[in-house]
């Protein structure tokens, strides 16, 4: 299968891309290069790349693709209000559109990268596919607008399928550390101490970024009518944790780290436990590896490898808005994050 992965080089793709070569399928890449130069341990694998800006693409970029993979996007809250309304230009209304150049080019499945961030605030019983949406952000809002715009575009040959990751871990050669686990591991292999910045209480359900990867492996591959135009919530029941929860993972794998509440102590008001019977029941393939103690573990051993100290942990290297702030500010990119020149 000839498969077009958006944001390839990011922190999934990087790890995607791989998986899916490994299981015979073609993979075109399509990545604008934000984040060139920000690897981590090793680069990300060589695939064909159409260095495209995703609002810039035409109808004979998907020649010839069979599936999108679509994940690219500004990725999370801190970045989503650098710029509302360019949030919604890039995640929203740019992805409704390549989702319609895909269906008029003949792609029969459209897997998009959506994010249990759009439930929001749910303090109460887990949430399944059908809770009511309550997004807390511009990141999250244009998760919902997405969703429901790309919905409408399905057809008897063309599946849209979203999958709701939950808060995202594990070691990529795109490392992130504005994510909450890789984040509090972070801070306490370069300070010694597990640095939380809520009073600990808001839930999170998390989920490796290889175990994304194997959803969407597992999506490609399904018959149709067990994915067609659905949402899955993609993650495991037992890793719904609240913040301090993963902190006392991060404090037992860390030698001589301790937990410092360094915010204000008031709850985060993105708080959310996540149901996801409907993955492990209804796409065939599907069966998570990981766990967060695993994860806990394998970025302290991949910190360590990497001799990760506080000049790295705080470099604009693995921090996205820190990197975009950067390049924007060097005369790379415009307001509208359009390069003006390359390094």
């Amino acid at each position: 299968m000839n498969v077009l992965v958006t944001g390839h080089q990011g922190y999934i793709g990087s790890v995607l891309c791989p998986l899916l070569r490994a299981h015979g399928h073609t993979v075109i890449g399509l990545d604008t290069g934000y984040f060139d130069g920000c690897d981590f341990l090793e680069a990300p694998a060589d695939v064909p790349t159409l260095r495209r800006d995703l609002r810039d693409l035409t109808a004979p970029d998907l020649d010839g693709v069979d599936s999108v993979v679509h994940l690219a996007a500004l990725s999370n809250d801190p970045m989503g209000q650098l710029d509302p309304q360019l949030t919604d230009d890039i995640n929203h209304r740019a992805s409704v559109r390549l989702a319609e150049l895909g269906r008029a080019a003949g792609a029969h499945r459209f897997i998009f990268s959506s994010s249990c961030s759009l439930y929001g605030a749910g303090n109460g019983a887990p949430l399944t596919e059908a809770a009511a949406f309550s997004p807390l952000s511009a990141y999250a809002q244009s998760k919902v607008d997405s969703e429901r715009d790309i919905a409408a575009l399905a057809t008897a040959t063309f599946s849209p399928v979203f999958l709701r990751n939950a808060t995202a871990y594990g070691i990529s050669p795109r490392l992130r550390v504005d994510l909450v686990l890789s984040n509090l591991v972070g801070w306490a292999m370069t300070t010694g101490q597990v640095r939380i910045l809520s009073d600990g209480s808001p839930w999170r359900p998390l989920v490796h970024v290889r175990d994304i990867a194997a959803a969407i492996l597992a999506t490609l591959a399904a018959p149709r009518d067990a994915i067609h135009n659905q949402a899955f919530n993609v993650g495991r029941d037992r890793d719904n944790l609240q913040v301090r929860d993963i902190a006392a993972l991060v404090r037992a794998a860390v030698p001589g780290a301790t937990v410092a509440y360094a915010g204000s102590g008031e709850p985060d008001r993105r708080s959310y436990r996540v149901d996801f019977t409907k993955i492990h029941t209804q796409l065939p393939g599907f069966s998570p590896e990981w766990t967060a103690e695993r994860g806990v573990r394998e970025a302290y051993d991949a910190f360590r490898r990497a001799r990760f100290d506080q000049t790295d942990f705080e470099s604009r290297k693995y921090t996205r808005l820190k990197q975009l702030c950067y390049l924007r500010e060097a005369g790379d990119l415009d307001t509208e994050l359009r390069w003006v020149r390359r390094e």
